[in-house]
């Protein structure tokens, strides 16, 4: 008995004393969130519960790759049926072997040892994937596997306690819990004392490892497991392709985007502690995989890194505790101000895709120095300009990110204050953006000559608003579809299809201005601003109510953005939507036949942004002789052109050109032709078309020019 209240005093003294680290851990990276500008936390958690369910007891993105999803259910939910056994086992163990009254006993037992089993079996697919299948995407080192440590132990320390539970309390040979009985059965006849002793032993040996575990776990990338259920319940709300709007007109602002960590808000901060390292965005990225320095992955760390140093500096509240076990001096910081990396070559046999020069770069980039964090630099100690300037906005990291992470908002964010507040712009980006505050279009072309393209079109008449007051639909050309001498084809096939459909419809003609998505993806939000306040105007002047556009950029910047301005109660559309419908309701009739190998790639604007994935290719089998063959790499999960996010008009210096690494994935499935539904993308695949020298056996056309091919016959005008 005098044993049984010592035993028990020890037990709340080492417990408290592990839940109070554990709040401590947890209450200094509170305070580290608190220095982010506040966020509406309780706006964005209305409306949550499906997809917070689905995401979080369905682990829905983790089965994007099938094994790893499968083996995280089994550690999740095995996890989640130790908690009563680890309750049950503390029980036993204060209460000289009574345990809880759970019905039905014996199964819940059997449920405990199954659940060992499985979870051992899946920390060790974990780690043959770490280190026998070594995925690149994956760190490797003590860290990234202590955690496995933990397990083996903590199952370990379970079976063993139960083994000489039963030995202590002289337990028979039970088919309900077959593990600890055979392990038993190894130790008969050693005396109840001393099974007890080992009992008590093992007891111990599981409540310290699960303390530890939880003092570990929010000083550790582990603090997913508190903070990812929390992240993807206050995801955005709003659509993907919507970023926030800033207040220019605020006079007390003191700054534009973010130049500090503090000017991160408190939900992008805690984007920060719910990150898993997993490296599925760093796996997808388009810059990662052709070798630039930009990885979604050692993004988030990094600024979680800076995040937690600059806060333990201006809160005086250790980073790591107990605090006597680390030493905390120094931050990290990069080593070198080198912007571009020479380690990817593009004669180096090393397939489409690599990561692997990307991880090295921050590897051996990113380390701790003597520096103080407050002294440190946002941009330039702890992110490179080149990393900010390599991001395409895909959002294929977002897509793959099992705890949702918005990777690209905080890359805007960054670019913004370069661009607002230090006036630091690549040299062809701040020509493009010049251009187009000047004449409205990137090139810097006349603006009077925006709707030249109508000039020949087989005697079709392209009309503009005034020439036809009650059209239907607003044709928003768009700046590629006006200026560029390629993708003014896709204006006239489009003009020549909605011409036979019958749809009426018109053209702003020079009216017309640059929709904007370029400087605001570049983050010049005043030029977008007022490009948007011009267009909304012109659209309310001519009563405008349904707009199509060729251009995924415009679509989504239309759609998804115009309305936080005022353009309300509009209809935007993009040209395979409409054209799908235009097939269905029988008014185009594709009846000449394509003789094509045909593979589409999906725009990231019109897919990942605004899930249009099915349309384009309704249009292609709709269209006789058609052979659609898809890429390894489609609807979801297809890899960036490389001309999203202003890179349309930045020229690529590091590693592979990102259009040639998709070229390549398209030309693996033997097409004749590679369509696309973007004049953005058909730039870039055609380009990638002609590096690869394949140009006169694989062409690249527009959903629209293809579809115009089937109804008109082989004669399209150009």
């Amino acid at each position: 008995m005098g044993w049984q209240i010592t035993n028990f005093m020890l037990f709340l003294a080492v417990t408290g004393y592990g839940f109070y680290l554990f709040y401590k851990a947890i209450y200094h990276r509170y305070l580290y969130l608190k220095l982010g500008v506040p966020a509406d936390f309780k706006q964005r958690g209305k409306g949550r519960w499906a997809e917070f369910l689905s995401q979080v007891f369905g682990q829905k993105k983790l089965m994007k790759d099938p094994k790893s999803g499968l083996m995280h259910i089994l550690i999740f939910y095995g996890f989640i049926i130790l908690q009563f056994g680890a309750l049950d086992l503390i029980v036993k163990g204060i209460t000289a072997g009574k345990h809880l009254p759970i019905p039905g006993y014996e199964v819940f037992s059997l449920m405990q040892e199954v659940t060992v089993v499985l979870i051992l079996i899946a920390m060790g697919y974990a780690t043959y994937r770490r280190y026998g299948e070594k995925l690149t995407r994956l760190k490797r080192g003590w860290k990234p596997s202590i955690v496995v440590f933990f397990i083996f132990f903590l199952m370990l320390s379970v079976v063993l306690s139960l083994s000489f539970e039963r030995l202590w309390l002289d337990l028979k040979f039970s088919g309900y819990a077959p593990i600890s009985s055979i392990i038993a059965v190894a130790f008969t006849g050693i005396s109840s004392s001393t099974a007890y002793g080992w009992f008590i032993g093992f007891w111990w040996m599981h409540l310290l490892i699960l303390l530890s575990f939880l003092v570990y776990v929010p000083q550790s990338k582990h603090f997913h497991i508190m903070t990812a259920p929390l992240n993807i319940w206050f995801r955005r709300s709003e659509p993907v392709g919507r970023l926030t709007k800033l207040n220019l007109e605020d006079e007390e602002a003191e700054n534009f985007g973010v130049g500090k960590i503090e000017d991160f808000s408190q939900k992008q901060m805690l984007d920060f502690y719910a990150c898993v390292e997993c490296g599925r965005c760093t796996d997808v990225c388009p810059a990662s995989n052709t070798g630039k320095v930009l990885s979604p992955m050692h993004l988030i760390t990094k600024l979680r890194d800076h995040m937690v140093e600059k806060g333990t500096a201006v809160t005086g509240k250790s980073t790591w505790v107990p605090s006597y076990l680390f030493a905390t001096n120094g931050a990290h910081s990069l080593v070198t101000k080198e912007e571009e990396h020479t380690s990817w070559h593009e004669n180096d046999k090393k397939g489409i895709t690599n990561i692997v020069p990307t991880l090295d770069w921050h590897k051996t980039t990113w380390v701790k120095g003597d520096k103080k964090p407050e002294q440190l630099e946002l941009i330039g100690d702890v992110m490179t300009e080149a990393e900010i300037w390599s991001c395409t906005t895909c959002r294929n990291c977002e897509d793959q990110c099992p705890v949702s992470n918005e990777h690209v908002d905080k890359i805007i964010d960054l670019r913004r204050h370069l661009v607002l507040m230090q006036g630091s712009v690549p040299h062809e980006g701040q020509r493009a953006m010049q251009n187009i505050e000047r004449q409205g279009n990137p090139w810097g072309l006349n603006r009077n000559d925006r709707a030249t393209w109508t000039g020949d079109i087989g005697g079709i008449k392209v009309p503009t608003v005034k020439e036809n007051p009650d059209f239907e639909y607003l044709f928003f050309v768009g700046s590629m579809g006006s200026y560029d001498l390629r993708s003014r084809s896709i204006s006239r096939a489009f003009a020549r299809l909605l011409n036979e459909s019958g749809i009426s419809f018109a053209i702003l003609g020079n009216e017309e201005k640059n929709s904007g998505d370029t400087p605001r993806r570049m983050g010049n939000e005043m030029l977008f601003q007022q490009l948007c306040a011009d267009n909304i105007e012109i659209f309310q002047g001519y009563g405008v109510r349904k707009i199509v556009t060729a251009c995924p950029h415009t679509f989504n910047t239309l759609k998804n953005e115009y309305p936080q301005f005022g353009l309300e109660e509009v209809e935007v559309y993009h040209h395979t939507q409409l054209l799908d419908q235009l097939i269905q309701a029988g008014k185009l009739h594709p009846r000449h036949e394509v003789k094509e190998r045909i593979t589409y790639h999906d725009s990231c604007y019109l897919g990942r942004y605004n899930n249009v994935y099915d349309e384009p290719r309704n249009i292609l089998k709709a269209i006789p002789g058609v052979e659609v063959a898809e890429m390894k790499r489609s609807r979801e999960n297809g890899m960036c052109c490389g001309a999203g996010g202003g890179m349309m008009w930045m020229e690529e210096t590091a590693g592979k050109r990102v259009n040639v690494a998709r070229t390549e994935q398209a030309l693996e499935v033997n097409p004749t032709v590679i369509s696309s539904a973007c004049p953005y993308c058909l730039t870039m695949m055609e380009d990638g078309t002609k590096m690869k020298e394949v140009e006169e056996m694989v062409k690249a056309k527009d959903i629209a020019e293809i579809l115009e091919q089937s109804v008109f016959g082989d004669h399209p005008i150009r």
